[in-house]
């Protein structure tokens, strides 16, 4: 399990609306035909950088649902938009929320309701 220790910042708050990242796109994944939106997140505060899963399913209301982690620099190059559900399922914590749980944000950890 990938333990990364929480330090305070903004950014480890789950309700927070914060929005001082640097974000680029991984892609899509198309696992399952989930077509869940990857985006590489940097906290411009601490420089952490996160990566987040956003997943929708149109013909359903309420179902848009997000997840995101810290991820270490070293395992960054790793992450690709198909494996991105498995490193968050192995972190020691993640923030997820979304329509779906009715949550602006918790912690969480373990398997992902993709």
């Amino acid at each position: 399990m990938n333990t990364i220790p929480k330090i305070g910042c903004a950014c480890e708050k789950p309700t927070s609306d914060y929005t001082e990242y640097r974000s680029s796109e991984l892609g899509i994944d198309h696992t399952n035909g989930r077509y869940g939106e990857v985006t590489i997140q940097q906290c411009k505060l601490c420089q952490r950088i996160w990566i987040r899963y956003f997943v929708e399913y149109e013909s359903f209301s309420r179902s848009g649902r997000w997840y995101k982690g810290i991820v270490s620099k070293k395992d960054r190059s790793q992450i690709t938009p198909e494996n991105a559900v498995e490193y968050l399922e192995n972190l020691e914590w993640y923030v997820y929320g979304g329509s779906f749980f009715e949550s602006t944000g918790t912690f969480g950890q373990g398997k992902l309701n993709v």
